[in-house]
């Protein structure tokens, strides 16, 4: 498995990302948006998840593939953002024709980030939905921003400040695989005190340091610790050039979420809402039988890796008792 070009999720062809974020609020929308009607499936693993239209990407549901997935803070409020994102795609002549009438399909997660020093008094409606129209508008293929950008403005982690990360890699076969993911995790992405993360063994590149693991492994470092109830979920799309059905969609983000699992200590927690969402671009056919789960495993990977890179990308927010910043605690490795 080699890096991509850029290391990623646009290196996989056919699909644009774009950002939208309110600094005085501290949360953000970020949107996937797709060339082309794309297959795509989730997998919810975390107890307390909050989605929109997931049950559309189930492999015996109807719709054949959506147009855009949103990844957003600001919990549940953040659902609006799916109505902006159908406002701009609609305008844009996407969407699900019915009659003369277009439907654009946009499933989205949300993550929990209220309670982050911004500020959330909006007023009777919430800004979700005019960040969900921009981070559409702002959507475009090639470089994206990570860290403190999108829809992972607000992140956390336990004892550091989240955001959002990415990373890509190309299959043995010639498939591209990438992954986005906004980490606002119950637990730590680092192990022990830091600064090495618990993804260092797929680390490519000194993509988020070059630390590696460190020897020995400190006393206590297994020790669980995480967040309050209600203030954490890690949400994330994988894709793939290759060409899938629904079902073979939602082998892959249930084998993604392996990924998380192994970037984060912890995950998949009654309290937190862990989704990882799957799309295939269908660039590329598949090969042969071994080619589903080589693109399965390199999701994973590239989860794992893009988990690390969103926490070693952020910067802190600027409120008191904010969480610092990876960099603030550990320099600009």
């Amino acid at each position: 498995m080699n890096a991509s070009p850029l290391n990623l999720l646009t290196d996989v062809p056919g699909l644009a990302v774009g950002h939208a974020d309110d600094a005085g609020l501290a949360s953000g929308v970020t949107a996937i948006v797709f060339d082309a009607p794309a297959v795509a499936s989730v997998s919810v693993l975390g107890g307390a998840p909050g989605t929109r239209e997931t049950e559309l990407l189930a492999p015996e549901s109807t719709v054949p593939a959506i147009d855009a997935i949103l990844l957003s803070g600001g919990s549940a409020f953040g659902l609006d953002a799916a109505g902006g994102a159908q406002a701009w795609l609609r305008e844009n002549g996407r969407g699900l024709a019915i009659g003369d009438i277009r439907v654009p399909l946009v499933p989205q997660a949300i993550c929990f980030d209220l309670l982050n020093g911004g500020d959330k008094h909006w007023g009777r409606f919430s800004p979700y939905r005019d960040l969900g129209y921009e981070a559409c508008r702002a959507a475009r293929p090639g470089a994206f921003a990570l860290g403190t950008v999108g829809g992972g403005y607000g992140a956390t982690t336990v004892n550091l400040k989240g955001g959002l990360g990415s990373a890509s890699a190309t299959t043995s076969s010639g498939h591209s695989v990438g992954a986005l993911v906004i980490v606002n995790a119950l637990g730590s992405a680092i192990i022990g005190d830091g600064p090495h993360f618990w993804a260092a063994g797929l680390e490519r590149d000194a993509e988020f340091g070059g630390l590696g693991f460190p020897a020995p492994i400190p006393a206590g470092a297994q020790q669980l610790t995480w967040k309050g109830q209600v203030q954490a979920t890690t949400i994330a799309l994988v894709a793939t050039d290759a060409v899938l059905d629904k079902a073979r969609a939602k082998r892959l983000a249930v084998a993604a979420h392996g990924g998380i699992a192994r970037a984060l200590r912890l995950s998949h927690a009654a309290m937190d809402g862990d989704t990882v969402f799957a799309a295939a671009t269908a660039k590329r056919p598949l090969t042969g039988p071994d080619d589903l789960t080589e693109i399965a495993a390199t999701a994973a990977d590239c989860l794992s890796r893009a988990i690390a890179r969103g926490v070693h990308a952020a910067t802190a927010l600027p409120f008191a008792r904010a969480l610092p910043a990876w960099r603030d605690r550990f320099g600009r490795r």
